[in-house]
C-alpha cells in the first residue's frame, strides 16, 4: 500500500475517518442489463468492554451471526478519585443480555488485568473457561476464593491447540510475556482471520527457553489476515524489549553489593520468571528466602506444584522465622512494587507490617517500573524507606526490571509478518494506541484501515471495510469489600465531598405530642473543624438549626423533608460565608 503523507495527530482523527466508512452498497440491477449485484462479504463483530484507553480491565467480545465468545476478563486498580473502591471490573450488562449466545471465554494469560474480573462474571453466567496450564492454576485460586471451584468448566489447552466455539475456530499461539503460558490467538470464522496478540514481547533468550512462535504468526500472514489486534503498552518506547534473562545478571551484581545486609526484593506477584531468578541467586549465595504477600505466596505455591517454578530444597522459610537468621543469610521477596497502599512493601515501609520490621541494615530492591498513574505511590514508598535509613534500588538505577511488552521494533516486526488488511491497536491508553497506529502508518498501512476504539465501541469487519456500529452498554463496575456495583457516582461524590470538607451532623429530638424541641439541636463535626476550638461557630450553627425547626416544622402534617432541606440550605450558606468551605450537612430528627 502507498505510504500516507499525513501522520495521525490523535485517536479522534482515526475514529472520525473510520466512523464515515460504510459497506459499499450496490445499486439494484436493472431488468434490462440483467446484471447480478456482487455478494456482500461476511462480517464479524468486535465489541470492546475493557482495555481500550486504559491499562487493565481487558475484555473483548467477538460475534459472528448467532455465536459469541469472550477474550479475557480482567480488573483495574482504582484511581485516587475512587475513594474506598478496592478494584474496578468491566460492566457485564451486554454479556448478560446475550447470555444464550456466549459459547465460552478464552484467557490469554494469568495476570490480574486479564483474569481479575473472571470470578465476578462467572457468578452471573456459567460458561466454559479455556486457558493454558498455569493460567488455569491461577484461575482455580480465584474461583476457590469466591466459592465457585468445581462449579465452572475449566478446559486446559496448549499452544497450537484449536478450540471450536460455534462458528469460530481459535488457535492458540505461544508468546513471550512476564508470566509463563501466555498466548496470542488466531480467530477464524467465515469472515476471515483476526490475530489477537494478547500481551507479548519478543524474547530470544527467555528464562523458560521457549521463544515466541513467530513462525506461526508469519504462516497466517502468508495466508491472509483480515485484522490484527496488537498490544500497545510500549508503543512509545523505541528499540526492542530486553530479555528477561538479563535481569538475573543484575541481581547477581546487586546481591554482591549488599554484602552483609538483609535483602528485600519487591516485584510483581505474577512474574514467576523474576521470582525464579531471585531464588536462584539467593540459593547460590546461601540465603534463605521468605515470601511476603498473599498473591505472591499463592503464585509460588501454584508455580511449584505445576512445575513452572523450581524451588531449591530447604530454601523457603516462613516469614515468622526470619529473626532466627543473620541478616546476610536472609532474602525477602514481597509484593508492593507499585506502591499499592495495602501491599506488603508499603506496610513494611510505614512500619505497619506485623512480621517484618526495617533496620538500617536493610537493602531494598524494587524490581519493577511504575505503571502509568502509580508513579506518586511508588515515590511515597521509596521516600518512606529512605527515611528509615534503608538503601533503596529502584526504577532505572540498575537493570532490575525489564518489561513484558513489545517496544516499537518488535511491534513493527509483528505488523510486518502478519500483514493485516486492518489494524486495531489494543491494550493501552490513548497515547499508546495513537502511537501504535502511527507505527502502522509508517510501514505503509492506509490510515482508513486503522481503527482506534474506546470502551463501548462495536465494529463490524469484512473484506469490504471497517464499519463502526452503535455502541454497546459498557463502563465500570466498582467492587468495594463484598459489594459489587453498589458504589456508584452518587456514593463516590459523597465520599469525595466528605474527604474535602467533612460533615456536620445536626441531631434534635422532637416531642411528638407538642411538636416542640425536647432535646438539642446537638452539633457533631467530623473532618470540618475541631469543635473545642470553634465554639462560637458551633453555637451559631445550633442557633440556625433551632430557628429553622421552629419556623419550618408543620406540627399538623409533620413534613420532616421540608425542615431538613431548609436546614441544609441555611447552614450551608452560613458556613460557606464564614469558612469558604461546604461540608456535608446531615440533619437527624427523632420523635418521642
Amino acid at each position: 500500500m502507498a505510504k500516507q503523507n499525513r501522520m495521525p495527530q490523535n485517536g479522534a482523527d482515526y475514529r472520525k475517518r473510520n466512523s464515515k466508512r460504510r459497506y459499499y452498497t450496490y445499486r439494484k440491477a436493472s431488468k434490462k442489463s440483467g446484471a447480478v449485484p456482487p455478494m456482500e462479504s461476511e462480517r464479524v463483530k468486535v465489541s470492546f468492554l475493557g482495555g481500550m484507553n486504559e491499562i487493565g480491565k481487558n475484555m473483548t467480545l467477538f460475534e459472528y451471526k448467532s455465536d459469541m465468545f469472550i477474550v479475557d476478563c480482567g480488573l483495574a486498580f482504582p484511581s485516587a478519585e475512587l475513594l474506598g473502591v478496592d478494584i474496578v471490573i468491566p460492566d457485564f450488562t451486554h454479556i448478560l443480555n446475550n447470555e444464550e449466545r456466549i459459547k465460552g471465554i478464552i484467557i490469554t494469560h494469568g495476570h490480574e488485568d486479564h483474569i481479575g474480573g473472571l470470578a465476578y462474571l462467572l457468578k452471573k453466567i456459567n460458561i466454559p473457561v479455556y486457558a493454558t496450564k498455569l493460567t488455569i492454576g491461577l484461575i482455580k485460586g480465584k474461583l476457590e476464593e469466591h466459592g465457585l471451584l468445581g462449579k465452572v468448566k475449566l478446559v486446559e489447552i496448549n499452544p497450537r491447540d484449536n478450540i471450536t466455539l460455534g462458528h469460530f475456530n481459535i488457535e492458540l499461539i505461544h508468546v513471550n510475556h512476564s508470566i509463563p503460558d501466555a498466548v496470542g490467538l488466531a480467530i477464524k470464522c467465515p469472515a476471515g482471520v483476526i490475530i489477537h496478540t494478547g500481551d507479548f514481547k519478543i524474547d530470544t533468550t527467555p528464562v523458560d527457553g521457549d521463544m515466541i512462535d513467530l513462525t506461526r504468526f508469519a504462516e497466517y500472514g502468508k495466508r491472509g489476515v483480515l485484522a490484527l489486534m496488537s498490544d500497545s503498552t510500549n508503543a512509545e518506547r523505541p528499540g526492542s524489549t530486553m530479555s528477561e534473562s538479563s535481569v538475573g545478571e543484575s541481581f547477581e551484581t546487586l546481591f554482591r553489593k549488599a554484602k552483609n545486609k538483609r535483602i528485600i526484593v519487591a516485584t510483581f506477584a505474577s512474574n514467576i520468571h523474576r521470582v525464579q531468578q531471585i531464588m536462584d541467586v539467593a540459593y547460590a549465595r546461601k540465603r534463605k528466602v521468605a515470601v511476603v504477600g498473599r498473591s505472591l505466596e499463592n503464585l509460588v505455591t501454584v508455580g511449584a506444584e505445576l512445575g513452572y517454578l523450581n524451588v531449591p530444597e530447604g530454601i523457603l522459610i516462613p516469614v515468622e522465622r526470619i529473626r532466627d537468621y543473620a541478616d546476610d543469610k536472609i532474602l525477602i521477596i514481597t509484593t508492593g512494587s507499585q506502591g499499592e497502599p495495602m501491599s506488603a512493601l508499603t506496610k513494611i515501609a510505614m512500619g505497619e507490617h506485623r512480621k517484618v520490621s526495617l533496620t538500617g541494615n536493610d537493602y531494598v530492591i524494587i524490581s519493577a517500573t511504575p505503571i502509568p498513574g502509580n508513579e506518586k505511590m511508588v515515590s511515597n514508598v521509596v521516600n518512606a524507606l529512605m527515611k528509615r535509613g534503608v538503601e533503596v534500588i529502584y526504577e532505572n538505577m540498575y537493570d532490575v526490571h525489564v518489561s513484558g511488552h513489545a517496544c516499537q521494533q518488535d511491534l513493527k516486526l509483528m505488523l510486518g509478518i502478519v500483514k493485516p488488511k486492518y489494524f486495531i491497536p489494543v491494550h493501552g491508553e490513548q497515547k499508546h494506541l495513537v502511537k501504535h497506529a502511527s507505527l502502522a502508518e509508517s510501514m505503509g498501512m492506509n490510515a482508513e484501515n486503522i481503527f482506534i476504539g474506546e470502551i463501548g465501541n462495536c465494529i463490524s469487519l469484512s473484506e469490504d471495510g471497517i464499519k463502526q456500529l452503535d455502541d454497546i452498554p459498557s463502563g465500570e463496575t466498582y467492587v468495594d469489600g463484598y459489594g459489587v456495583g453498589d458504589v456508584g457516582n452518587v456514593v463516590l461524590n459523597d465520599r469525595k465531598h466528605l474527604s474535602q470538607d467533612g460533615i456536620i451532623v445536626i441531631a434534635a429530638t422532637i416531642d411528638s405530642a407538642s411538636g416542640y424541641i425536647a432535646s438539642g439541636p446537638d452539633i457533631v463535626s467530623r473532618g470540618f473543624v475541631f469543635v473545642r476550638e470553634n465554639e462560637e461557630l458551633i453555637n451559631a450553627i445550633r442557633d440556625i438549626a433551632e430557628r429553622v425547626i421552629e419556623e419550618q416544622y408543620d406540627r399538623r402534617y409533620r413534613d420532616w423533608n421540608t425542615v431538613k432541606s431548609a436546614m441544609r440550605d441555611e447552614v450551608t450558606r452560613y458556613v460557606s460565608e464564614r469558612t469558604k468551605r461546604k461540608p456535608m450537612i446531615l440533619p437527624i430528627f427523632m420523635e418521642i
